[in-house]
């Protein structure tokens, strides 16, 4: 197995300095460079697009942005702004957020699970190029579609992925994503049971592992 190394950012340290960290991991051969999002400090997006900015193969994601406080279509019109500045090189990392950081903005985290299935579902139709009319409990849009007036028309190729936590979150990763974000400063059996729980959503979509990225 080819040896893959990426560098994740959080946000104890200047932002512009994470610009030549960017580049020092792109000249030292790294896959990927992830800008995390968690409390109410640094965004992940401005970082993400500053790094893409200043680097031309290491890839950039965001580990990870939530489902709850961006619009489906703004989020997917930020994805498809993103890798116009850089081609193959986005990847989407989204999560469920936590509480109680959520409630105490306004959020109800119901139903995660529909609420991530019906994001992703509806995400990769708009990243996919195609008109999109979609009723669910959590997104309602009518005929709304990328609408590129300078760029690539094709369909992006923009990796949807999981930062999954619990049982199910999991599971479901497995079934409709294109990958997982995995949690870390946690015990080898939590990761063990994560292998299982992702090859079980992975049968329902009759995917195998070695088709389904783990960072």
């Amino acid at each position: 197995m080819t040896k893959r190394v990426a560098l994740y950012l959080q946000d104890s340290h200047d932002l512009r300095d994470g610009l030549d960290y960017a580049k020092y991991a792109e000249a030292k051969g790294f896959e990927a460079v992830w800008q995390a999002e968690s409390r109410l400090v640094r965004d992940a997006i401005v970082p993400m697009a500053a790094y893409a900015a200043v680097t031309e193969k290491i890839k950039v994601g965001s580990g990870v942005i939530n489902n709850w406080t961006r619009n489906i279509g703004l989020l997917a019109a930020t994805l498809l702004t993103m890798d116009d500045l850089a081609p193959n090189r986005i990847i989407c990392g989204i999560g469920a957020w936590w509480d109680p950081l959520a409630k105490n903005v306004g959020i109800e985290r119901r139903k995660p699970l529909l609420a991530m299935r019906e994001t992703i579902e509806v995400l990769r139709k708009l990243l996919n190029m195609e008109r999109v009319t979609y009723h669910g409990e959590f997104h309602h849009v009518d005929g709304i579609e990328l609408d590129v007036v300078h760029g690539r028309r094709e369909p992006r190729n923009v990796p949807l992925m999981i930062g999954a936590t619990g049982d199910k979150m999991m599971e479901l990763t497995g079934e409709i994503a294109d990958g997982v974000v995995l949690n870390y400063c946690v015990a080898p059996e939590y990761n063990d049971r994560a292998m299982e729980l992702l090859e079980k959503g992975l049968t329902k979509s009759g995917r195998k592992m070695d088709d389904f990225d783990r960072p």
